[in-house]
């Protein structure tokens, strides 16, 4: 088994486990230290307003500038203005709907589902009140998975655009996100993507997938609170722009950043990209060690190794009476990330995740932000799920010291 815990340990992550075993990483990841260093050079070194004519406030530019093409070259954009940077998912999605308002008409279609985190529903249902007409697409109650036959339905030579997610941040199962893409397109509608629960674990290739817009936070892949959202330029081109009146529909992303992104935030993602090219380096010898291209040879590794912390604690969980799996119980990379949610029929989930916290072990209980498919499950009067959610950094040592401790809590 190869350990991805630190590069060598305690120095490559902003790592709080001196104080607590952080196993809650799908509400937000350690940061790269490398993320701290590029963010405080840019506040002591180039902290000017871009674009100017002086020395200084060029190189500033310029820093700002190569964050959003490194990043579009991480998920294989085009082009560089297919990247927007912001301040949260939320934010993101919302700037996005905003802008559709303006060109979807009355009686234009909109699908969501009901097992997205609310960030890529609320933004969508909002329409409404401009006459566009909201459907939901329902996951299957038996394998609660997304599935087209249940899509079908739902289209008309209305709809528009269709919204999912990647990997719901409750159930962990990874949706087949080209084929349902390829779906859609063929039915002429558009897709928006949300990979906040899939991107800490797998490579990005929006290319490969053929999605019109994808969207991930970037503190949940080892950064700063920060977001990105993608889109085909075809389509980022022809939105109105929600920034200044004098900001044209021709200046992409711009257009969609009012009040423009954050410059130091924005440079200190190339700090990300740093951090997986010294693991890769680290990990695997074939790593060609260019922070521009991802290592699809770590990324297996991470994936094998996270496949082994899931299925320890699916074991566990499988072996007690009284628990309640919330999604897929395999743990196959290709299946389901390391994002594991859970009941009890003995106790609720608020109380079995109080008495963890004295053992020092960061787990999380609630409806996180997903409360439309956490009501629809029937687990509200449960107060939500329990959920284990973990990534490269953490180790079979750490999951089965919370095995240990859930043994006795979930007796």
């Amino acid at each position: 088994m190869t350990i991805f815990y630190t590069v060598p340990y305690g120095t490559e992550l902003a790592w709080i486990c001196r104080r607590i075993l952080p196993i809650c990483c799908a509400c937000g990841t350690q940061t790269a230290r490398q993320v701290g260093e590029r963010f405080t050079d840019y506040l002591y070194h180039t902290n000017v307003q871009l674009g100017a004519s002086y020395e200084i406030s060029q190189h500033s530019s310029q820093r700002v500038k190569d964050a959003q093409i490194s990043w579009a070259r991480w998920i294989n954009a085009a082009d560089p203005s297919e990247v927007i940077f912001g301040p949260s998912t939320t934010q993101l999605l919302q700037n996005l709907a905003k802008s559709f308002s303006m060109v979807f008409k009355p009686g234009d279609e909109v699908i969501v589902t009901n097992c997205d985190h609310e960030a890529n529903i609320g933004p969508w249902r909002y329409l409404e009140r401009f006459g566009i007409v909201v459907k939901e697409w329902r996951i299957n109650r038996d394998d609660l998975q997304l599935h087209t036959e249940y899509l079908l339905p739902l289209m008309t030579e209305k709809t528009r655009l269709v919204a999912f997610t990647h990997v719901s941040n409750i159930i962990g199962t990874i949706h087949p996100v080209r084929e349902l893409t390829s779906f859609i397109h063929r039915h002429g509608a558009m897709v928006c993507i949300d990979a906040v629960a899939y991107a800490p674990h797998r490579l990005i290739d929006v290319t490969d997938l053929d999605v019109d817009f994808y969207v991930f936070s970037l503190y949940k892949v080892y950064g700063p609170h920060y977001s990105l959202l993608y889109g085909k330029k075809k389509h980022l081109e022809t939105l109105p722009s929600i920034n200044h009146f004098f900001i044209g529909k021709e200046e992409v992303p711009y257009k969609l950043q009012p009040g423009n992104v954050n410059y130091e935030l924005s440079y200190s993602l190339l700090g990300i990209l740093d951090y997986f090219t010294l693991l890769a380096s680290y990990h695997h010898s074939g790593a060609s060690g260019n922070t521009f291209q991802p290592d699809p040879g770590l990324f297996e590794q991470i994936a094998a190794h996270e496949e082994e912390l899931s299925d320890a604690l699916l074991d566990f969980l499988l072996s007690r009476n009284g628990i309640r799996i919330i999604g897929e119980t395999t743990s196959g990379r290709t299946v389901r990330v390391p994002t594991i949610s859970f009941v009890s029929d003995r106790i609720r989930s608020d109380e079995a995740v109080l008495q963890v916290d004295p053992h020092r072990i960061g787990i999380r209980w609630g409806d996180f932000y997903a409360r439309r498919l956490i009501r629809d499950l029937g687990l509200a009067d449960r107060n939500g799920v329990i959920r284990v959610s973990m990534v490269h950094y953490n180790t079979l040592e750490e999951v089965r010291r919370l095995i240990g401790v859930l043994n006795r809590i979930l007796k």
